[in-house]
């Protein structure tokens, strides 16, 4: 590919690319797997399939190279296993001056949460986590997943119908 665009080879532009798309790379695959070590090593692969293939990958679709290349890694290393959101690594944060019983209210009210969520079907948890923690557009959401709009709405709806459901009102 020779023309005027910068290469995804040279070292300037790779890095760019990595530090633009590494985190929400990371972020798809762990919403798919629930594990943030295997999410991180996912998006190592990624990168390292990007890096030896750069000299056919333009600049323009490294993006979506590398979230197709990532989730077909996924795909591979969970083809037999029912994919199940776990959040033993969400940060704690410390409490100091609440109550006992606000403290225990807190800790069943978000095992609670956990359950449904991980109750959802893979693809409102997909959808519902891109837009609730990521803060993703419908849109945006539709394009990383390959699924219309609509598609991205009916799995949001879902989600928080079936959490409502499961906790009450949100």
């Amino acid at each position: 590919m020779q023309d005027n665009k910068e290469h995804v080879c040279e070292e300037k532009v790779f890095q760019s690319v990595f530090m633009e798309h590494a985190t929400t790379i990371r972020n798809f695959i762990y919403y798919k797997c629930g594990d943030q070590n295997k999410a991180a090593d996912i998006v190592q692969e990624a990168f390292i399939k990007l890096w030896q293939k750069c000299r056919d990958v333009s600049f323009e679709k490294s993006k979506s190279f590398l979230y197709t290349v990532a989730n077909n890694l996924f795909l591979n290393e969970v083809a037999h296993q029912k994919v199940v959101l776990n959040y033993k690594n969400s940060p704690q944060r410390t409490h100091t001056d609440e109550n006992p019983e606000y403290l225990m209210e807190e800790k069943q009210y978000d095992e609670k949460l956990q359950r449904a969520i991980n109750s959802l079907t893979e693809g409102q948890r997909e959808a519902f986590l891109l837009n609730r923690i990521d803060g993703k557009k419908y849109s945006e959401i539709a394009q990383l997943l390959d699924i219309s709009v609509k598609a991205v709405e009916k799995r949001i709806h879902g989600a928080l119908v079936s959490l409502r459901k499961e906790i009450g009102k949100i």
